[in-house]
């Protein structure tokens, strides 16, 4: 099957439906025609330096660069769990709880994957390692995002209540178990979404290329259940930790409940 080549038309063509959003958005006083405009050239921008990026990285094969383009993806991902937080911690605990778990979660799965599944010739090839990395980096970012900001926001609220059982003699972990509970099953939620509307309502991006690109149908769906399966996996062990650990900041050794560590964002 020939490769379908698009012309700058044609992705032109495509943006005039994102311009009537925004025109809507101006009419109907939504406030958001500047956020998307900003957005979209901000995602054009993106996506061209990084393609260009990539077409020099293919050319190197080099686990020194590969490995800084992935910190760089890291660093990025983690500065945007960060600024999506309603409130957040002081300090490096703003920026390193989210970025620490989701760096250790993600780079545990995209090697797992790619010296035990996948096996491309080096392992660390960008061409294989980069876009898997950065599949499972961009959903385990939404998740710990998800699963911190609702920590947070019912640590907040229900602060009368832990402070409550604490002071009746239950220990920080045993006041904070309904909170903790309830923001891991919200940073589950998008995967367990996306699992299960996968085949049924949704043809998954990394599918859709391929089948755009001509592979067999069969072979794409292969490749797409097992990136879900490494975007699972992810997600699970990032949103654990980070939920855990964020916990764990938030009281201290005499099982006091410690909100003075939260700032406003």
């Amino acid at each position: 099957m020939t490769l379908i080549v698009l012309s700058y038309w044609d992705i032109a063509f495509a943006a005039v439906l994102l311009i009537v959003n925004g025109i809507l958005s101006f009419f109907l006083q939504l406030g958001v025609h500047r956020q998307l405009l900003v957005s979209a050239i901000r995602m054009v921008i993106q996506l061209t330096l990084i393609g260009y990026v990539l077409l020099i990285l293919f050319s190197l094969v080099s686990p020194l660069w590969t490995g800084l383009t992935a910190l760089i993806m890291v660093g990025f991902a983690g500065y945007e769990i960060m600024s999506r937080l309603e409130r957040r911690f002081h300090g490096v605990w703003a920026y390193g709880l989210g970025t620490g778990a989701m760096l250790f979660a993600a780079t545990l799965v995209t090697v797992l994957a790619l010296t035990t599944q996948v096996q491309p010739d080096p392992w660390y090839h960008p061409r294989y390692a980069l876009p898997m990395f950065g599949m499972i980096l961009g959903n385990t970012m939404t998740g710990i995002s998800l699963g911190l900001n609702t920590l947070i926001s019912n640590t907040v609220r229900e602060r009368g209540s832990i402070e409550g059982q604490i002071a009746l003699g239950r220990t920080r972990s045993e006041a904070f178990k309904p909170v903790v509970r309830q923001a891991m099953r919200s940073g589950f939620i998008p995967i367990l979404n996306a699992m299960s509307a996968s085949g049924v309502v949704s043809l998954p991006g990394m599918m859709t290329g391929q089948i755009l690109a001509g592979a067999d149908p069969t072979l794409a769906v292969q490749y797409q259940i097992l990136i879900m399966f490494l975007i699972g996996g992810a997600t699970g062990i990032g949103v654990i930790i980070a939920v855990l650990v964020g916990a764990y900041r938030l009281t201290d050794d005499r099982h006091r409940l410690r909100i003075d560590r939260l700032t406003e964002a």
